[in-house]
């Protein structure tokens, strides 16, 4: 297994890694809306967390030389449904006609009370 870790995606608040690379997998932990350079929550906007999300994936996979059309599963923590419709346009948009599997779950509270989490698996083409 091999940890990947970048400072362009914000630093793990627990006792996690960004990434874990195994044989051909990328399983990336849980981005929140979190600025990597203020290492604070942005807005209280599901919209801007929700694009800051993908920033900080993308810097991830990045690291892990992997981008968006990698991921083959990602699960979406939202602490109100009622965002979906917005966090869907938005998803859709980011990847650009690629649809891997995916998951949305409500959750009963956040992490820094964010409105919305994303986690991914990827995979290395071979």
């Amino acid at each position: 297994m091999i940890t990947i870790s970048t400072d362009k995606a914000p630093a793990a608040i627990g006792p996690y890694s960004q990434a874990i690379r195994s044989g051909n997998f990328l399983f990336c932990s849980g981005q929140l809306g979190i600025d990597p350079d203020t290492k604070a929550l942005v807005e209280n906007d599901v919209e801007k967390q929700t694009l800051q999300i993908f920033s900080n994936i993308k810097a991830v996979l990045n690291a892990a030389d992997l981008g968006l059309a990698n991921i083959v599963k990602t699960t979406i923590f939202l602490s109100d449904m009622a965002n979906f419709p917005v966090v869907n346009e938005l998803y859709a948009q980011q990847f650009e006609g690629h649809k891997p599997a995916r998951s949305t779950v409500q959750a009963a509270r956040l992490p820094l009370d964010a409105l919305i989490e994303i986690e991914c698996i990827a995979v290395y083409e071979s």
